[in-house]
């Protein structure tokens, strides 16, 4: 098969090192394989970037490895002229692979011949934007988890919350937004919290609610 780049190096991806086969295409039909063992540290990987330099890769080619992938390729991310993170499914299914390869060595043949494509990586603005929105999201998932907890009346809730089918139907996320703010002695009890203003029921709708009870 025709080879279409000639200074390839393929990373195999561990959670505690990286191993690199650097494979380059020397006069003639001879190829120089060189390997390396690097720590999946700052330091390690910034030895690993200064080696792969010095052998004169010109393309990086690496398996997306649950997240164990994103230090490394961020480390690498504008030192090389292609960068690539590439399907480990389809890395995998390429045929005519020898077993007494090592996985790096396997990835940079591959990439050498062009058996393999890169996957689409993002720019650092916008993986940094979808950072923030995932964490976001995440957050409010997690405070609408815990206010439709309160609205339920679970009975691990230590005020008295009052249920669905009795409970006033108008602003009960207001209500349950109070209920999660610090409490101070007066809130514990139906009559304080029947007091409020923001209650549109009367309150003998609350006062027939069940109470929630704090088990130990």
């Amino acid at each position: 098969m025709k080879e279409l780049r000639d200074k390839v190096a393929g990373l195999d991806v561990h959670r505690d090192t990286v191993v690199a086969c650097c494979r380059i295409r020397q006069s003639g039909r001879s190829v120089a394989i060189t390997k390396g063992s690097f720590a999946a540290t700052a330091g390690g990987l910034a030895e690993l970037a200064t080696w792969l330099a010095q052998s004169g890769v010109t393309t990086v080619a690496m398996e997306a490895t649950g997240v164990y992938w994103k230090p490394v390729y961020y480390a690498l991310e504008g030192l090389f002229e292609e960068l690539w993170l590439s399907n480990a499914h389809h890395v995998q299914n390429v045929p005519g692979r020898k077993t007494d390869l090592s996985d790096a060595e396997w990835l940079a043949d591959v990439a050498a011949h062009g058996m393999v494509r890169p996957s689409l990586v993002q720019p650092p603005e916008i993986r940094e934007l979808r950072e923030l929105t995932r964490y976001r999201k995440t957050q409010v998932d997690m405070r609408t988890q815990q206010i439709q907890r309160l609205e339920k009346g679970r009975p691990w809730v230590p005020v008295c919350v009052p249920q669905g089918s009795r409970a006033p139907s108008r602003t009960p996320n207001r209500l349950t937004a109070q209920l999660m703010q610090p409490r101070g002695p007066g809130l514990t009890s139906a009559s304080r919290i029947c007091g409020r203003p923001l209650l549109g029921a009367g309150q003998r709708s609350v006062h027939l609610a069940p109470p929630g009870v704090l088990g130990r």
